[in-house]
């Protein structure tokens, strides 16, 4: 199943630690992990249009790494992978390297 997000919107895999065991050897389950911040940009939508009705370009494109906040979006499964649904305003920035 493919997935195309709307207006400003952009599809996100948040990116996980798979780093199970931290120092000292304490495990953390899954419910008390704090939600990932970073996240792979996997499609975009049509965009944002201005009050002329002019279409504002994706400062993100697919590919990107980004930094999101910590609790926004829409949290979406598909195919048994974990998306979230955020508004291009609500990337806090596109992580380089």
């Amino acid at each position: 199943m493919k997935i195309k997000p709307l207006s400003d919107r952009v599809l996100v895999e948040p990116v996980k630690d798979d780093d199970e065991l931290k120092k000292g050897g304490i495990i953390i389950p899954d419910t008390a992990k704090e939600k990932p911040q970073q996240g792979k940009v996997i499609a975009v939508g049509t965009g944002k249009r201005d009050d002329d009705g002019k279409i504002i370009p994706f400062n993100v494109k697919v590919g990107d790494t980004v930094l999101m906040p910590k609790y926004g979006g829409t949290e979406v499964k598909i195919d048994n992978h974990e998306y979230q649904i955020v508004r291009e305003d609500d990337i806090l920035g596109v992580i380089e390297g």
